[in-house]
């Protein structure tokens, strides 16, 4: 893509990805391989050190992930899941790439299959994404759904996103900072959940996520780096969030990798949850050691009894919280939970929500 070009992909119209390594090889001839280091495809669209332009329309964009690969008796993604049982590195392409890019829209498109990433991001400022439906198989490996990195003034609203990884993950490694992230009125389906991390060494800041459901995510709203990748994550805020059939609603972790080594200790700090609801799950929260707390604000927060705390590390501020946290008093509950029953809806293009069309929220007590 060049600078100011738009590309508009009218209803019913499709873009499908070719399946042949070749047309996506860089010198290093890796694409369509498995190596010890990645990186060896170029993507499907790139924006490169561009301004202006976009993709438009209400068409669709096919990655072909699941399709074999030409020359081949494998699929993309069946490349992904044996590199990740070798331990070594897939080279399959990414569907969207954007690299030192300012002011790019995406709108109203569908992006189906990517063979990885849909939407990556690198040295990105003023974008908006709006109106996306991004879709592919749950079991489809690192096929996040939009990954900003080192990039701000990012909008991401009115999207519908569910994919094999993070549906979101923003990430800021040594390339540089991410911040002024804006997430709005969004709806995930599976996926990984709302992710900060892995690699946040350059730092992470200034992130509101509002108006966002998860309804089957493996993770909630999760922050995720350990002392090989860390760096300060801070003024993050997460509000007006309705969660259900999470394994984890909550995950804040400081050791993402247990075994792993190094000097950038994970600090996040103003994090702060308002009018966040959920079922059940594990609630964790667990900063580096005592001299490294996570610094936490809770402000109704409400999930069901059956929910559990597992809290390390960590300076909670907290104020009608269901359940109590470890060792608190919860009272004066919210009964605005309630409310979320109303806000799932079918993934767009699907014949119905594959929990049904109702859904039993726990009841709130009555405050004093």
């Amino acid at each position: 893509m060049t600078s100011g070009t738009t590309l508009w992909l009218a209803r019913g119209a499709t873009l499908a990805a070719v399946t042949d390594p070749q047309a996506y090889q860089k010198s290093s001839g890796r694409c369509g391989h498995i190596t010890r280091t990645g990186d060896g495809c170029r993507p499907l669209i790139n924006f490169l050190n561009t301004q202006g332009g976009g993709l438009y329309g209400e068409g669709t964009i096919d990655g072909q992930g699941g399709a074999l690969m030409e020359g081949t008796t494998e699929t993309w993604w069946q490349l992904a899941r044996r590199a990740q049982r070798e331990g070594a590195r897939q080279n399959v392409p990414r569907l969207i790439q954007m690299d030192h890019a300012h002011d790019i829209a995406v709108h109203g498109i569908t992006l189906r299959n990517a063979a990885n990433f849909h939407i990556a991001m690198n040295y990105v400022k003023r974008a908006t994404i709006w109106a996306v439906i991004i879709d592919t198989p749950p079991d489809a490996r690192n096929t996040d759904g939009i990954d900003p990195g080192a990039s701000e003034d990012v909008t991401i609203i009115h999207s519908s996103i569910r994919t094999g990884d993070d549906n979101i993950a923003i990430k800021a490694g040594t390339n540089g900072p991410t911040r002024y992230i804006s997430i709005l009125d969004n709806q995930f389906g599976w996926g990984h959940g709302m992710s900060i991390g892995s690699e946040v060494n350059s730092g992470v800041s200034d992130v509101t996520v509002s108006g966002l459901t998860l309804d089957g995510t493996t993770f909630g709203l999760r922050i995720k780096s350990d002392s090989s990748r860390g760096g300060l994550v801070e003024r993050v805020t997460y509000e007006n969030v309705c969660m259900r059939d999470n394994k984890w609603p909550i995950h804040l972790d400081t050791h993402y990798d247990p075994s792993a080594h190094g000097a950038n200790v994970p600090v996040y700090q103003q994090i702060v949850f308002k009018h966040v609801y959920g079922t059940d799950g594990a609630l964790v929260m667990r900063g580096f050691d005592r001299h490294h707390p996570l610094d936490i604000s809770m402000e109704d927060v409400h999930f069901s009894r059956r929910a559990s705390w597992q809290v390390e590390n960590t300076n909670v501020t907290s104020v009608n919280v269901l359940p109590s946290l470890p060792g608190g008093v919860a009272t004066a509950f919210s009964t605005a939970s309630n409310a979320c029953a109303a806000t799932f809806r079918p993934f767009p293009e699907s014949g119905s929500s594959k929990h049904g069309e109702s859904t039993v929220w726990p009841a709130a007590p009555v405050g004093r």
